[in-house]
């Protein structure tokens, strides 16, 4: 761990985001960095900002309440393995991937009672979000398969709010007059002003949207399995708590980074062709500095467009050549034994730094409790462009 103007940070510093993650801190009263920083929208994906009174919608993301599920499982894990195209078949069939996709199934939730609906900007978004919960959206989400150490096998998921999340924060972006692009001052309001209130209202109900879609994805694979669930673990890693560090009461914005508190689990996934963990929070100097935060991935080593160059998206034309092709991304996703639906070759293993050499910079904050290792991967196809992939 190194400290750069006070601000503790995990990991090889990334120039781009350092200096997001310093201009944040002009007006957070604590800030950190984890070890799978990257650049993002004002605010570095990897950055925790935590303050007094107010709270930060830039801060949070656009994919409010974008996090993880693991859930492990009584299946057999030689079934699994023998029947793991046709599982993954079922999965790609009865659960939708995608920007702006509605789920073939409708699904009734006790939250949709909420009366934050009744507060502005819900009310207009509550169709799309009945019609889209336990979608999985696009980019870097999606629903694994794992078998752990004891050929046990879990499933994994990692998505957000979808739709109603990136239209929430937009909402709120723009009645606070939040300035648009990625080397701006990040958007902060009064917790306790009318706004503030209103933002932290909908979030809450954005974060809970998100929750009942992972879980709906997760109940579904299980029962495409035809297996029950033993335990599960479920974090969000792009939202705001109102938590005590240092006997202070303060609102803790993570976004691209895992509430890591002693004792709490969390699920972090590594590329679609490597491992992923199951980590647990442990109490130390480091771990409160963190302010008992953690990553949330493996964290890019190469921007999207350098692995899959420029393309006109309507006319399918390379325009520049990216450095990963399909030939590469699948050879080694092949070697790793996974079996694939849909992807990038943005999301290639390519593009990813090493979780096991990222988690190291961590030593000291968290345990790992499981090792996963992927046997299949769904994600959203090459076709489908989303904007805010991150």
């Amino acid at each position: 761990m190194k400290l750069v103007d006070d601000i503790p940070i995990w990991g090889e510093i990334d120039e781009a985001s350092l200096a997001q993650i310093v201009n944040c801190r002009k007006t957070a009263d604590k800030a950190a960095m984890m070890a799978d920083h990257h650049k993002g929208y004002a605010v570095p994906i990897g950055g925790v900002l935590a303050y007094a009174n107010e709270i930060s919608p830039l801060g949070v993301g656009f994919d409010i309440g974008c996090g993880n599920k693991a859930m492990l499982t009584d299946a057999n894990a030689q079934d699994v393995t023998r029947d793991i195209a046709s599982i993954m078949d079922a999965i790609v069939e009865r659960i939708s991937f995608g920007m702006g996709r509605k789920n073939k199934t409708r699904v009734d939730h006790e939250l949709f009672d909420d009366d934050t609906w009744h507060v502005k900007p819900m009310k207009s978004l509550k169709q799309l979000a009945v019609n889209q919960l336990g979608t999985v959206g696009a980019g870097n989400h999606y629903v694994d398969l794992f078998l752990d150490e004891s050929d046990r096998v879990w499933i994994g998921v990692h998505f957000g709010s979808r739709g109603l999340g990136h239209k929430t924060a937009t909402f709120f972006l723009d009645a606070a007059g939040a300035k648009d692009g990625m080397d701006v001052d990040p958007c902060v309001i009064s917790a306790d002003s009318a706004l503030g209130s209103d933002y932290i209202a909908c979030m809450e109900l954005a974060g809970r949207y998100a929750y009942a879609g992972r879980d709906w994805v997760c109940d579904t694979v299980l029962d495409i399995l035809g297996a029950r669930e033993i335990e599960s673990v479920h974090n969000h890693h792009n939202y705001a708590w109102r938590e005590t560090h240092d006997g202070h009461d303060m609102w803790v914005v993570r976004k691209g980074a895992t509430p890591a508190f002693p004792g709490q689990r969390g699920f972090v996934g590594g590329s679609m062709g490597e491992n992923s963990v199951i980590l647990e929070g442990v109490d130390s100097d480091a771990s409160r500095t963190a302010l008992y935060s953690t990553v949330h991935g493996a964290g890019r080593a190469m921007s999207r467009t350098e692995a899959r160059g420029k393309i006109r998206r309507k006319t399918g034309e390379v325009i520049k050549p990216g450095k990963v092709t399909r030939d590469a991304m699948m050879a080694w996703v092949d070697k790793a034994g996974v079996e694939l639906r849909g992807a990038d070759l943005d999301e290639s293993p390519h593009c990813y730094k090493r979780l096991d050499e990222v988690l190291a910079f961590h030593d000291g904050t968290i345990r790992i409790v499981h090792t996963l290792r992927p046997i299949g991967v769904a994600m959203a196809g090459p076709d489908i462009f989303d904007p805010y992939k991150d």
